[in-house]
């Protein structure tokens, strides 16, 4: 078992749980950031410790500019002296890319489609539908597609035999198993064709196929049609009815990445806020507003040009949520222990300064 069927898996046992699959896909994205929180503390604690060591940090750099080595050297001891590690912020990221992609992987693959790849959530119609794609009616009985479209087998066919029907064939490499006899017109019948070779079952039982049941996938319309296929020598081969669709653009989704934008603007500018009492870089502040402002609208540019499911932007925008929540708790904890020991300070200062007047 791979892990886009495991992650499949596991979305739906949450959908189970929590009613359907765009709040198994919020569910998932809070216990992930669950399990992330120490990390993303600590990654909080160390952009708050890289803006307090900036000063000191830039006047290493001043001073050895024309020595890289030695002020690669001096900014080791700095970062040792104050165990502080400048890549512990990149962390929390690597560790998101795996559920990133596997959950990308997971929306778009032929088994979520044919199990929920229609759900809708509040205002999405399908969390597996981009922003620009065209949307088939399942089982209906004709296959919406277009004239460069792909198609995949599901993983497994129902098999008749003369005296027996074996359910739950596996079928062996479903991704590249089907193929189109001739030119796929739209609006005509497309003629499909499978290799006996293709199904993991004995020679004496492949000898005796009489036909197969099989569920085919549109990869561009993510519409799904069960297709009966007859025997013809070596192959299965079946005569599908079609009909012609057009791509189009579905604001939901536009919606959705609006969303993740301005969510992401939100946590950048929350990330980036300083503590009153720490001295920043004009410079670095500068560049720290720059990136906050830009890297948002580079990414919905992104978004915009690659096909990107509903359900991974919805996943997006909640860990963003979760994002801001957890900066603003953790910069007011940081603020507090911060003025605690500010206080300490001038406590102390001002014992010592009682102790000189004593003695005077």
């Amino acid at each position: 078992m791979d892990f886009t069927t495991l992650t499949i898996e596991l979305l739906g046992k949450l959908a189970s749980i929590v009613g359907d699959y765009g709040w198994a896909i919020i569910t998932l994205t809070i216990i992930v950031r669950l399990c992330m929180w120490p990390l993303n503390v600590s990654q909080q604690r160390s952009m708050r410790m890289m803006q307090t060591l900036q000063p000191k940090l830039k006047a290493i750099q001043d001073r050895y500019k024309n020595n890289p080595q030695v002020m690669q050297q001096k900014l080791m001891e700095f970062y040792k002296e104050h165990k502080f590690n400048p890549m512990g912020g990149c962390l929390p990221l690597l560790i998101q890319m795996p559920i990133f992609i596997l959950l990308y992987s997971a929306l778009m693959s032929p088994q979520f489609i044919q199990m929920a790849g229609n759900a809708p959530f509040l205002f999405v119609n399908r969390l597996d539908t981009t922003l620009r794609a065209s949307a088939g009616i399942s089982n209906d009985g004709v296959m919406g597609a277009s004239k460069y479209d792909k198609f995949i087998l599901g993983k497994m066919a129902t098999v008749y035999l003369p005296e027996e029907t074996l359910q739950n064939v596996k079928i062996t490499k479903p991704n590249q198993a089907l193929e189109i006899q001739g030119e796929l017109v739209p609006g005509e019948a497309i003629d499909f064709k499978i290799s006996l070779d293709n199904l993991s079952l004995k020679f004496s039982q492949l000898q005796n196929i009489e036909k197969a049941d099989v569920i085919i996938t549109d990869i561009n319309t993510k519409e799904t049609e069960k297709v009966t296929f007859e025997r013809k020598g070596e192959i299965l081969a079946a005569s599908f009815p079609s009909v012609e669709v057009e791509q189009k653009f579905h604001f939901d989704v536009l919606l959705l990445i609006v969303l993740f934008g301005l969510t992401m603007f939100i946590s950048q500018k929350v990330m980036m806020a300083t503590s009153k009492n720490t001295p920043q870089d004009p410079t670095q502040a500068a560049l720290q507003k720059s990136m906050g402002t830009f890297m948002p609208i580079m990414i919905i540019a992104t978004f915009v040009i690659i096909p990107i499911p509903a359900g991974v932007l919805l996943y997006l925008v909640t860990s963003n949520l979760i994002q801001i929540v957890q900066t603003v708790i953790v910069n007011k904890q940081m603020d507090i222990e911060e003025a605690q020991k500010a206080q300490k300070v001038d406590d102390i200062d001002l014992q010592n300064a009682k102790k000189i007047d004593n003695k005077e």
